[in-house]
């Protein structure tokens, strides 16, 4: 991302950051579903990161089911808001820190690594698949939920979604997006040495995939180290 690219994405996300906090979840099941499933997913020993964290309101939600969570936003003041949502709650167990996608100042290694509602807004995806790919412990989860092409029109949202990008992105009005298919969003995955063991379709008309990959490069029997169990 180029620099004036990024410093318009950062102003876009700040400008959003207070009413984004303050907006009721617009689909409660989908997201029950997100927690649910994620949570199954997760030990208490894990070191867990989420990238494109927004204000952390996720985060802050799955922080009693493991060891420590570190979270990344682009946007100063959606981190800004996190730590102080954080610091109301009484839970010390997540570090908040402003970074991009590819987070090149986090050595890791984590056990998981959360992408909720991120992966249509990276321009080079298979950069930031490849950099999760390098912070994950051998058998360590990626775990993503995003919106794909539907079948046929899609649901009224998605066609004035796609209505509204088509006017406002040429006026530069609106950072990157780019909604992916499913099959192309799985073959990335893949390719950034990954093996996907879990996907499924959001609740109701929800045009969001729920995926899990697991990192098949640096194998365990090398390392030292055990695969993580995996549950399905």
């Amino acid at each position: 991302m180029g620099i004036l690219v990024m410093k318009k994405a950062v102003a876009f996300w700040d400008r959003l950051a207070k009413s984004y906090a303050a907006s009721p979840i617009q689909d409660v099941a989908s997201y029950t579903f997100t927690l649910q499933r994620t949570r199954s997913h997760l030990t208490p020993q894990d070191e867990v990161l989420e990238i494109g964290a927004g204000t952390g309101a996720t985060a802050l939600l799955l922080a009693s089911s493991v060891a420590h969570m570190t979270v990344t936003d682009i946007s100063p003041e959606m981190i800004r808001i996190g730590q102080a949502n954080a610091m109301k709650q009484g839970v010390n167990t997540i570090d908040f820190l402003v970074d991009d996608a590819t987070v090149e100042t986090l050595n890791g290694p984590y056990d998981v690594i959360l992408a909720h509602n991120l992966l249509h807004l990276i321009e080079d995806l298979p950069r930031v698949l490849r950099r999760a790919n390098e912070l994950l412990r051998p058998g360590g989860l990626f775990i993503s939920k995003t919106p794909c092409k539907p079948q046929g029109f899609g649901p009224i949202s998605y066609r004035l979604m796609q209505i509204f990008l088509l006017i406002m992105q040429p006026l530069g009005k609106v950072p990157f997006v780019k909604i992916p298919s499913f099959s192309a969003l799985e073959q990335l995955i893949k390719e950034q040495d990954f093996e996907i063991i879990e996907t499924c379709d959001c609740p109701g008309k929800d045009i969001r995939k729920y995926m899990v990959a697991r990192k098949v490069t640096g194998k365990p029997e090398n390392s030292g180290q055990s695969a993580r169990p995996v549950n399905l």
